[in-house]
């Protein structure tokens, strides 16, 4: 497939599952035998069933309303594309595909975040998800020990500001 058709089939996806909310219109996008992992939690399911359970019970519906999904790079090859984004939420209900078990604190999240995703059959096949799980729940409240090297949100501000600067010509 074209570079072009994997970014295309990708943000029809990710248009589903953060804007349009749409269950049904985000399973289109992916094969039979998809599957979704969710590398610091161990989140997400494998095959049309599990992934229509997954989506339609643990996240679209748990998608706090402020959510926000901010580009900073993407790689495209043949069958695959890797995107880094900066992911910001309000913590403002339960996430159990991010925070599972964790009840709302209320408090502001903003991670960078890897998906890397494989195409088949011009769909989507897999996807794995990385983020800084500590750095999620140090923003959170949860990691307090100042002792800990875990660092919160200056960990996305950092990328941004370098992205701006290497666009700008700096360093």
């Amino acid at each position: 497939m074209k570079p072009a058709d994997l970014a295309r089939i990708w943000e029809e996806h990710t248009r589903h599952e953060f804007q349009t909310q749409d269950l049904e219109s985000t399973l289109v996008t992916m094969v039979d035998d998809g599957y979704v992992n969710h590398i610091p939690v161990m989140t997400g399911a494998s095959g049309k069933p599990a992934l229509r359970e997954f989506y339609g019970r643990n996240f679209i519906p748990a998608m706090p309303p402020d959510t926000t999904l901010t580009p900073v790079s993407r790689t495209v090859g043949e069958n695959q594309l890797v995107d880094e984004m900066i992911f910001s939420f309000t913590h403002t209900q339960e996430m159990p595909w991010m925070l599972p078990g964790i009840a709302p604190t209320n408090r502001r999240v903003e991670v960078p975040l890897v998906a890397v995703v494989g195409f088949r059959d011009g769909k989507v096949a897999f996807e794995r998800v990385y983020w800084d799980q500590a750095s999620v729940l140090k923003q959170i409240g949860l990691l307090v020990d100042p002792a800990l090297p875990v660092f919160g949100a200056e960990t996305a501000r950092k990328i941004v500001q370098q992205m701006a600067s290497s666009r700008a010509g700096g360093e």
